[in-house]
């Protein structure tokens, strides 16, 4: 089927604007998504290492305070540690806010799409309350980065993060028989090994065992996080000895990080990953049943270029399946407030200077409501993919109330339903909405109406 690029934009992209003119071809998205990151330029995500406060700065305050108990500085402290977290919440909020700027400005709305896509491939939440204003921080420096580069590069990024290495409580592993765990009487963890091989690389029910999931958790140890020092390898933790994983031996009596990082670019190259990794994101953009010829060509370019994700999202391009005019997707919840803050051409710079509390009473409460928690995923195997997930009546109720009330408070001077409805929809726009849209009683009721239609929630 030929290049559509209203379709570009909705199924592909952060769906269409009044201002922006989608991609002519398939050759002028994959320039974009090889040029320069203008959104994140434009609206910064601070990294890990940059941010305020970082978790040792909460931990320094938590000592500060336990020294002030019953002191005449403890109230002090203890506003002190108020503040800090009110800066964690505000940097959340600012996050956030950038994240739906991009999505306002961009030209290059498929770099948005992927970067999301795999920051749920690799999910992590929060565990504690020192770390939820981190999440995007990790998504910004492990993930978006390497959107068109290396899967083997992304999968080493994420896997020796600090961020997922608290989420799968991988700092606590200890091998069995090192000096530490012996003296501590702490063992093993196999959370992120299993998490590897089902979630992250081979995909559940791939050529692995239980032993394979053993010998790489024990090969994991010594992967490390403290607040003071970030990651680290520890020696002193990890499992002496070779490791055997789906056949292949890593390690010695000396634990070295390089053996884990050959573990990680082996499991990046292995036939199944390109499968799983195939699949994921022909049912993640194209169909939830995705043609098994597009699947097979996805897992045949992954396995012949190494994993060069660049070649892997233009295959997709390239594939006559990617341009059926069916629009079978359901967007999750915040696709679809991306997509509607998108054709409503909201200020850019108003939705990245929103406050926390701004963003939690237009988006974030709403969110929830819909099935979908801003970065708060049920578990490491992220949202779903599956439309029926999304369509139930709590969430359809979400979408239609945030439909109907929020846009009004994003912007006074709301467009024409019935130009608004094509702005959304595109010329070939449903005419039952069309219709619906012009003649409704007013504009908020019109735009409304478009946002809250089943047309507008597909991709």
């Amino acid at each position: 089927m030929p290049f559509d690029p209203i379709i570009a934009e909705i199924r592909f992209g952060m769906g269409l604007s009044p201002r922006i003119a989608p991609p002519q071809s398939v050759d002028a998205m994959l320039v974009q998504l090889r040029g320069p990151d203008n959104a994140a330029a434009r609206y910064g995500i601070p990294l890990w290492a940059d941010t305020y406060p970082s978790p040792r700065d909460y931990r320094d305050l938590a000592r500060v305070r336990q020294a002030a108990r019953g002191t005449d500085r403890e109230e002090e402290v203890l506003e002190q540690q108020r503040e800090m977290r009110a800066a964690g919440r505000d940097l959340r909020g600012a996050t956030f806010g950038a994240h739906l700027a991009r999505a306002v400005m961009t030209r290059d709305g498929m770099r948005e799409r992927l970067t999301r896509f795999w920051a749920d491939h690799f999910t992590v939440r929060a565990v504690t309350g020192v770390t939820r204003h981190l999440v995007s921080p990790y998504v910004e420096e492990a993930i978006r980065p390497h959107v068109m580069g290396r899967f083997s590069d992304m999968l080493r990024a994420v896997t020796t993060h600090p961020m997922m290495l608290v989420y799968l409580d991988q700092h606590l592993s200890m091998g069995p028989n090192s000096r530490t765990a012996q003296r501590r009487n702490r063992g093993l963890n196999e959370n992120l090994a299993r998490e590897l091989l089902e979630l992250h690389t081979l995909g559940v029910g791939a050529s692995y065992d239980q032993t394979d999931v053993r010998e790489l958790a024990e090969l994991l140890t010594g992967l490390s996080y403290s607040p003071k020092n970030g990651f680290a390898f520890l020696r002193n933790i990890a499992e002496p000895g070779p490791e055997v994983v789906l056949g292949q031996t890593y390690g010695g009596d000396v634990p070295r990080l390089a053996d884990i990082l050959a573990a990680l670019d082996d499991l990046a190259a292995h036939p199944d990953t390109a499968r799983h990794i195939g699949r994921k994101l022909a049912v993640h953009f194209v169909a939830d049943d995705p043609p098994a010829s597009l699947v097979d060509e996805l897992a045949a370019v992954f396995a012949d270029t190494g994993g060069d994700l660049g070649a892997v999202v233009a295959a997709m391009l390239r594939h006559p399946a990617a341009w059926d005019v069916t629009k079978s997707k359901v967007k999750p919840p915040y696709g679809f407030v991306a997509s509607a803050v998108r054709a409503l051409d909201i200020d850019a710079d108003t939705l990245a200077a929103m406050t926390f509390n701004e963003g939690r009473a237009a988006f974030g409460r709403h969110l929830a409501v819909m099935g979908q928690p801003w970065e708060e995923p049920v578990g490491p195997d992220g949202w779903p993919e599956d439309g029926a997930a999304w369509i139930t009546p709590q969430g359809m109720a979400g979408r239609i109330t945030w439909s109907m009330i929020i846009p009004q408070r994003l912007r006074e001077d709301l467009p024409d339903p019935r130009d608004f409805v094509l702005t959304a929809l595109g010329p070939a726009a449903d005419p039952a909405v069309v219709f619906a849209a012009g003649a409704a009683e007013d504009r908020a009721d019109g735009v409304g109406l478009v946002l809250a239609s089943a047309a507008f929630q597909r991709r």
